[in-house]
């Protein structure tokens, strides 16, 4: 999904199973670091999680760039001092809208009940809305992250909410929402020009 979504730019990837303990040698193992989406939570007691930390302020400390995106936005803010907490609202899941500081309002998609709740030092805020209050950050030229899923087409969205749909977890009205709107237009394809210009920018300085 992140290959189609930063196609044309010229990267060459390279993928670690994080979860599965699959960890690279060294933060300089890649001229930068996506960190994906998860099904766990980043505040859950899970093996992986204390290195993937460990790994996140090496890099960081080492000015190797990194984007998160929805569990890699979180862990990265996690990892530098912030918080991680489920909303007390529940779930945002599907077409949602986002006021960004220099690009004004994108649609984007987004799947997610947890969220940042409180910054770490060194981040700053250029996206949210009434649910997501932390929704894109950027810290100085190390870290870009987003909360929703930019490489979430809404195909791809639309199966993932005939799979889940029926799971309790997931309130009805809620699913239901998601799906009236999945012949939305979003504006995933700005998001991946930014985070293609934010890994472009720090391999040409």
């Amino acid at each position: 999904m992140f290959q189609r979504l930063l196609d044309g730019h010229g990267f060459e990837f390279a993928t670690w199973d994080v979860v599965d303990m699959d960890f690279p040698k060294d933060v300089h193992s890649a001229d930068g670091w996506l960190l994906s989406g998860s099904r766990h939570g980043a505040y859950e007691d899970l093996p992986f999680i204390p290195p993937l930390e460990n790994f996140i302020r090496t890099a960081y400390k080492a000015h190797v760039p990194m984007v998160g995106v929805c569990f890699g936005h979180q862990i990265i803010a996690q990892a530098l001092g912030g918080k991680v907490e489920k909303h007390d609202d529940g779930w945002a899941i599907g077409h949602q809208i986002y006021e960004f500081d220099t690009l004004g309002k994108l649609a984007i998609n987004a799947w997610h009940q947890d969220q940042v709740t409180q910054l770490p030092e060194g981040a700053k805020v250029i996206a949210g809305n009434d649910f997501c209050r932390f929704a894109a950050l950027v810290y100085d030229d190390r870290v870009y992250s987003v909360q929703p899923h930019p490489e979430f087409s809404s195909p791809l969205l639309g199966e993932y909410l005939a799979l889940r749909k029926a799971q309790p977890e997931y309130p009805t009205d809620v699913m239901e929402g998601a799906e009236n709107r999945l012949d939305q237009p979003t504006d995933s394809a700005v998001i991946g020009n930014e985070i293609a210009q934010f890994f472009l920018s720090r391999k040409e300085a």
